[in-house]
């Protein structure tokens, strides 16, 4: 059984090594399990994917609730977890920079930050504030007895500011101030994808939720994204999947949507294999 530490080499080697790898983002155990028993080899907690098992509508979570959801996904698998500390809860930079620290207890090996305030009203942190909150989050995870992959996420791009050429200075920034890996949600083209990675001298995070969905990850790792995650769209998938059958029993009488079921022993196959 890996250690913390074994997960943490495994984890930085990934980044390491040639081309991409895709790290899916499960909600609980289960979902961990699954994804583990089909083979990928790191996962990443999704905060949509918490609030949408956890019923809010507003897609909020504290900074308690995913602390316990990367314990649990941690537990639940061999594989090393990234963890989705939003803006670390809080905006004065040591205070968020705590987060780091919560998660590398609950087991997690990498986790990422974001310059996103949480107000829509003013929702992009001032670039020098940004990038303190940056230099605290890397103090933090390089004072930990394992090592912590520290992403630094920049939020322009799905919050309402379409501004490339500021996503870059502040990736950029990110990378002086010591991130292990840089991340703008919000690409939308291979182009764009190339553009970033071009730009900055550390691993690239793409997640495919503005991609068109016919791109491949060959497509991704020849743009130059070294991890490629999915967010809060398996959650959403397998919600879709559930309202379907929910309303094809209420509106229509149907049961024809267990066809599609998986098999109990294909579940319980994943489930083992995984955990």
């Amino acid at each position: 059984m890996p250690d913390q530490a074994d997960k943490a080499a495994t984890f930085r080697a990934l980044h390491e090594r040639p081309g991409a790898f895709v790290i899916p983002n499960p909600w609980d155990a289960g979902s961990a399990r699954l994804l583990a028993g089909l083979g990928f080899e790191a996962l990443a907690t999704t905060s949509l994917g918490l609030a949408n098992m956890l019923g809010r509508p507003d897609s909020t979570v504290t900074r308690a609730e995913v602390v316990a959801n990367c314990r649990e996904i941690a537990a639940a698998t061999d594989l090393p977890v990234n963890v989705d500390l939003e803006n670390g809860f809080a905006h004065e930079p040591k205070a968020a920079a705590e987060a780091i620290r919560l998660a590398s207890e609950a087991g997690a090996v990498g986790g990422s930050i974001e310059d996103f305030t949480g107000d829509a009203r003013d929702p992009i942190y001032d670039f020098d504030l940004a990038v303190a909150r940056v230099e605290a989050a890397v103090a933090v995870a390089r004072s930990l007895p394992v090592p912590f992959m520290l992403t630094a996420r920049a939020e322009n791009l799905i919050r309402g500011r379409v501004d490339m050429a500021d996503t870059i200075r502040r990736l950029q920034a990110y990378v002086e101030a010591g991130a292990d890996v840089v991340y703008a949600p919000g690409l939308r083209t291979l182009d764009e994808v190339r553009h970033v990675a071009g730009a900055v001298s550390r691993p690239v995070n793409v997640v495919t939720g503005w991609l068109d969905p016919d791109i491949t990850v060959a497509q991704l790792a020849a743009a130059g994204a070294k991890r490629i995650s999915v967010g809060g769209a398996l959650s959403r998938l397998a919600l879709a999947t559930f309202v379907g059958a929910g309303r094809a029993m209420k509106e229509q009488g149907s049961f024809a949507w267990m066809r599609d079921m998986i098999g109990i022993k294909e579940l319980q196959r994943l489930l083992a294999v995984g955990a």
